[in-house]
């Protein structure tokens, strides 16, 4: 009996070790929140905009742009929405066997992100702030690509109330179930996911006063030193 239940039920070592990755996991996930706020910055600021991650922008202008809004970018909206839908698919059927929790998939997945990141934010170099059809359509749907990747692996390694790309459903739980007797470390987390991507969006639009490469170079790595770092701890 004492054999079964030594094979059965976790030991403290464990389950603190469980919980150490959680928290990690938990800090990994508000990085990439931050990293969101600079590439929808560049995305609306400096790529006539668009948001490369937010798609729910995307879609309420494409609507506004049906009933006649004027100067919508819609063919680099509607080329967004498909680059989201397809780095997200890719990343859902690279995830679909793999084990709960971080690994080796989930890590090459963000690696591959921040190289996405990192080459269009070196493209843009040459393209500069603004860059004209079709090289703006292609950086735009390539950013695009790169956070249907990240939400995609985000949501499966399932960080509660941190998506890195969506806010209202965050926002909405923030305002529906904090007070009164809410837990106060989901309060924390949630503030922290609004704060982060505010942060980000700032340091994004901050850097594009200089040129718009830096701006995605530190989102490059900070989604690169996400995937090393998530990497590490899931070895050990």
């Amino acid at each position: 009996m004492s054999s079964t239940l030594d094979c059965t039920v976790p030991s403290e070592s464990g389950i603190a070790r469980a919980r150490d990755h959680q928290r990690v996991h938990l800090v990994l996930m508000l990085a990439l929140t931050f990293s969101t706020g600079v590439i929808d910055a560049v995305g609306y600021l400096g790529l006539d905009r668009v948001f490369s991650a937010n798609m729910t922008g995307n879609v309420v202008m494409l609507g506004m742009a049906l009933m006649g809004g004027e100067n919508l970018p819609v063919p680099r909206l509607a080329l967004a929405l498909v680059g989201f839908v397809v780095g997200a698919l890719v990343a859902g059927r690279v995830l679909r066997r793999a084990a709960p929790g971080w690994s080796t998939r989930t890590t090459v997945l963000l690696g591959i992100d921040s190289a996405v990141v990192l080459v269009l934010s070196l493209v843009l170099l040459r393209f500069g702030t603004h860059p004209a059809d079709p090289a703006g359509s292609a950086i735009t749907s390539g950013l695009a690509v790169a956070m249907g990747i990240q939400a995609a692996t985000a949501r499966f390694i399932a960080v509660r109330d941190v998506t890195t790309v969506v806010l209202t459903s965050t926002l909405t739980a923030l305002a529906a179930d904090s007070w009164p007797g809410g837990n106060a470390g989901l309060w924390y987390r949630r503030a922290a996911v609004i704060g982060l991507l505010l942060l980000g969006a700032a340091a994004g639009a901050g850097l594009l006063k200089w040129h718009i490469t830096p701006a995605l170079l530190l989102a490059a790595v900070i989604i690169g030193a996400v995937a090393v770092v998530g990497h590490r701890v899931a070895r050990s």
